[in-house]
């Protein structure tokens, strides 16, 4: 346990980043009853500022929609500033905020739509926490606010990406009681095991650059960097911002993909598994997170998911299989598949074994000793498996390595999985949400963080610990586990799976990239991986069979 208080810094003042100010007004554009600036007292006495778009003229109350973040309201987030996002910005209103419900969409379906500037940011009161209880709390506030104001039916839900999804764990495990349904798109569940610290190896780019886009504030906000610095194990302080998914009780349309790896695809499909809710469904794709969101068929099962639990009506959400997959051929390409859970239990993981001297991956032991070593700092090694019949990957991996460091007392591990195809061309994936260069899947380890907490962990999903470093001494050879994250493929006969071990990241982007990057290893030296005989290092992968059943054969 940790007793390092929380780091707070001065914010930006938002007059110097092109705030329009706290002035209440009261307008009808584009059809829609615009309020802007409504504050919303919370339970100390501060007040929250919210804009709450509605059905211009005297209407019936209407089910509330809640979208909650510190990066403004009034669309301080452009989206021209994020190339390669695909997103058809032609067929959203000028209304919608970054990640945000369109206002005008949900209000022409006969919805109030609040977007909400997080406690302490831009014209909010209070300091700016990064998924604090402070945060949670005030958006509970505000939830119940709605759930009582006479222009509201009193069901309350919550949609939106990536921050405005996160948050959605945090107030719906509190139970809010005017809380009726919650959308997480593609929101992380645990700050330091998917965010801050890949396999207990620190992140350096994508939480330095969403530092700024919290920090408008008249008050403080939160040193994200500073904290994770002074508490790099697993403590209060992280665990502070943990939701207890248990507590999760109300129904739920959780959507993760295979292509947030870093961010939120573990966080989301957590989410799924663990929260309590009789009322659950589970979609995951392989695209680009925003313009999935957006795009129309998305739109049309969110409104089929709220009309039900908002306005009680009957939807197709009644015919909705539990999970809907899309198992990924090519980028863009893929089965879309209706499964009963999630894993997927008919799964069978099977070990491929690492042999040094071909370089490849084996059904089978090498019962000879090999090894195979690289350059900590710049190096890399692959090892290939070819697939000579059609099969599908879904789930997660568990790579077991024997390892040693030359030179070094500690080793960061990076790990990778490709398709290659038949033609010997790497398959590249949607990655994060504009790149288009992404893996299969990925994991990271850093080995002195390998301890496993053996009572969360299975063989294919091992779970660390992060309580302290053990370090290697010079000679010693220990085996690790590397998660790495679930993943949806398809190999075809002929096409190939590689594993890349090496000391950095496989894929390094420009610094204002709102991407991972992990620029401070403790590499040195060189890694050496040890494999077959008495160090059978080998690859837990994921096949599923095809479903069976009648009208299931395929």
């Amino acid at each position: 346990m940790s007793t390092e208080p929380v780091i707070f810094m001065p914010g930006i003042p938002p007059e110097a980043a092109g705030w329009p100010g706290a002035e209440y007004s009261d307008t009808v554009e584009d059809g829609v009853r615009i309020e802007r600036n409504v504050a919303v007292p919370m339970r100390d006495g501060l007040k929250l500022l919210v804009d709450r778009y509605s059905p211009a003229g005297t209407v019936s109350a209407t089910p509330v929609l809640v979208a909650w973040s510190p990066y403004g309201k009034h669309g301080a987030l452009d989206w021209a500033a994020w190339e390669g996002h695909d997103v058809d910005l032609d067929a959203l209103s000028p209304h919608t905020a970054f990640e945000t419900p369109d206002p005008v969409f949900w209000v022409r379906h006969g919805y109030s739509v609040i977007l909400a500037d997080a406690r302490g940011a831009w014209g909010s009161e209070g300091d700016v926490t990064m998924f604090g209880p402070e945060e949670a709390q005030g958006c509970y506030d505000l939830v119940e606010w709605a759930g009582v104001q006479e222009w509201s039916n009193g069901k309350v839900g919550m949609s939106g990406v990536s921050w405005y999804a996160v948050i959605q764990w945090a107030v719906a495990a509190l139970r809010p009681p005017h809380l009726a349904a919650i959308n997480p798109w593609e929101g992380f569940h645990d700050n330091y095991y998917e965010v801050g610290t890949h396999g207990g190896i620190p992140e350096t780019q994508f939480g330095g650059l969403l530092g700024p886009l919290i920090a408008k504030t008249h008050g403080q906000v939160e040193n994200v960097l500073a904290n994770a610095m002074n508490h790099p194990f697993y403590d209060d302080y992280w665990r502070s911002k943990v939701a207890d998914l248990g507590r999760i009780d109300v129904p739920a349309y959780v959507v993760a993909s295979w292509s947030d790896h870093g961010l939120h695809t573990r966080g989301t499909l957590e989410g799924y598994r663990r929260i309590a809710s009789t009322q659950k469904w589970l979609e995951v794709h392989g695209r680009k997170k925003w313009a999935h969101y957006y795009a129309p068929d998305s739109l049309a099962r969110q409104v089929a998911f709220f009309d039900r639990f908002l306005k009680g009506e009957t939807t197709e959400v009644e015919q909705w299989p539990p999970v809907r997959l899309e198992i990924r051929d090519r980028a863009g390409t893929g089965e879309i598949r209706d499964e009963r859970e999630w894993p997927l239990a008919r799964t069978a993981y099977t070990p491929l074994h690492l042999d040094a001297a071909t370089a490849s991956l084996r059904a089978g032991l090498s019962t000879e000793d090999g090894w195979v070593d690289y350059d900590a700092v710049e190096g890399s090694v692959s090892f290939d498996h070819r697939f000579d019949a059609d099969t599908e990957l879904t789930g997660p991996m568990n790579l077991r390595l024997w390892v040693e460091a030359v030179g070094a007392h500690d080793m960061d591990l990076f790990v990778g999985i490709r398709k290659v195809d038949a033609g010997g061309d790497v398959v590249p994936y949607p990655f994060f949400s504009t790149l288009d260069d992404g893996n299969v899947a990925l994991g990271w380890l850093r080995v002195g963080r390998r301890e496993l907490d053996e009572a969360a962990s299975t063989p294919e999903r091992p779970v660390y610990l992060h309580q302290r470093d053990q370090h290697l001494s010079p000679g010693e050879i220990v085996p690790v586990d590397v998660e790495i994250w679930p993943s949806g493929t398809l190999f075809r006969a002929g096409e190939t799976l590689r594993l890349v071990v090496q000391g950095h990241d496989l894929n390094v982007y420009g610094e204002q990239v709102f991407a991972q990057r992990h620029a401070y290893t403790v590499n040195a030296g060189r890694h050496v991986l040890h494999t077959g005989g008495d160090h059978d290092s080998f690859l837990l992968v994921p096949v599923v069979p095809p479903l069976t059943g009648p009208g299931r054969d395929r």
